[in-house]
């Protein structure tokens, strides 16, 4: 099922005819939408009420220094999505990218603080509309998958769509960061359990409850697994489709750097592990820490059955603080585990109190 919106018909015009000059029949698709435009009104007139509006999508493209490919890719999701907004949120280029997206039809928002983080922050405070298609201004992503995208937001009433990237390892990524897109992907599983085949795709669509609930406290290019950490916790609707994944243009440089970004999405894993998982975070230390105490601790044991005596005190008294510490860390992991829920609960609140799709799906189609 499309989901473009509806093009204007072209209608024959008499005067045209009698004049001698062409006019241009209607098409049968453009003919089609208008006879259901038609028959929604006079359902609204008959029932007594006025026609629910289409949902409204936004694109979002978050950008620094994309000047290279901006301009089509600003045309390609304008040509596949002819009524929705096009927003080009620039991240203090140094190229001209604004301009470009400017002179291309877009509407171009800016952010002075540094990272896709506070970009998307941003995109997503500024922006209002009912389904949001998030991708980059690299032309690395498939604008004509957006349909399907935006049909899983709104047809199957998923909250977040994620498309996720064919070929990436051989279209755009080097070595280095093919290899670490499969370890984080395994980590997350491991730590999350969710299972998701590219935690990192920036090309997504998101239901309206999901931006306006999503608290985005990342800066970098951490936030989609901020994003998928937030799903999972919440057990929110998704969805990954599979979309083509192209090279950038000539001129345009990758901002990833492989270590630090690497370090970065790694640390970030530790803190979502913390704030959502805070029984598995203190609960490792805990039981290594016990494993350690019992490993040290066997001997003396065996010693003080034969002679009664403890011959190695040191060595006893660590073992005593290792139990200590062990404890300390299961007590904690428990307390923060409560609290943790409890802001599961107020966060479902908070998504359920957000409207959702304001206008009537099947005028999106």
């Amino acid at each position: 099922m499309s989901i473009l919106p509806s093009r204007s018909v072209q209608t024959l015009d008499p005067t045209a005819a009698r004049e001698g000059r062409s006019a241009v029949p209607p098409a049968p698709e453009a003919l089609a939408q208008a006879l259901r435009e038609a028959a929604r009104h006079m359902r609204g007139a008959i029932d007594g009420r006025a026609p629910a509006p289409a949902p409204t999508v936004a694109v979002l493209l978050p950008c620094y220094n994309e000047a290279a490919a901006i301009a089509r890719v600003v045309r390609e999701f304008r040509a596949v999505l002819p009524q929705a907004r096009i927003c080009c949120f620039d991240n203090n280029s140094t190229d001209g990218t604004a301009e470009i997206a400017r002179a291309a039809g877009a509407e171009v928002f800016f952010e002075r603080r540094r990272g896709k983080g506070a970009v998307v922050r941003r995109m997503f405070a500024d922006v209002d509309a009912d389904v949001y298609l998030m991708a980059d201004g690299d032309g690395t992503y498939d604008a004509a998958s957006a349909p399907k995208l935006i049909s899983a937001v709104l047809d199957d009433k998923v909250d977040m769509a994620i498309g996720a990237r064919a070929n990436v390892t051989q279209n755009a990524h080097r070595r280095g960061h093919a290899f670490g897109n499969r370890l984080f992907n395994r980590v997350y599983r491991s730590l999350f359990g969710a299972e998701y085949g590219d935690i990192f795709s920036g090309y997504r669509a998101f239901s309206r409850r999901f931006v306006k609930s999503f608290p985005a406290l990342s800066d970098g290019f951490e936030i989609e697994t901020e994003m998928a950490v937030h799903a999972s916790q919440m057990m929110l609707p998704t969805v990954e489709i599979e979309t083509p994944y192209g090279k950038r243009e000539e001129g345009s440089a990758s901002k990833l750097n492989s270590v630090r970004d690497g370090l970065r999405i790694l640390r970030t894993f530790a803190y979502l592990l913390k704030e959502t998982r805070p029984a598995v975070f203190f609960g490792a230390p805990a039981m290594a820490l016990t494993a350690a105490a019992a490993a040290l601790a066997l001997p003396l044991v065996v010693t003080y059955a034969e002679t009664g005596l403890v011959p190695r005190l040191p060595t006893a008294i660590l073992c005593t603080g290792m139990i200590l510490l062990a404890g300390l860390s299961t007590v904690c992991g428990f307390v923060l585990d409560s609290l943790a829920r409890s802001r599961v609960e107020h966060k479902r609140m908070l998504y359920l109190a957000v409207d959702g799709v304001r206008g009537e799906i099947g005028a999106a189609r």
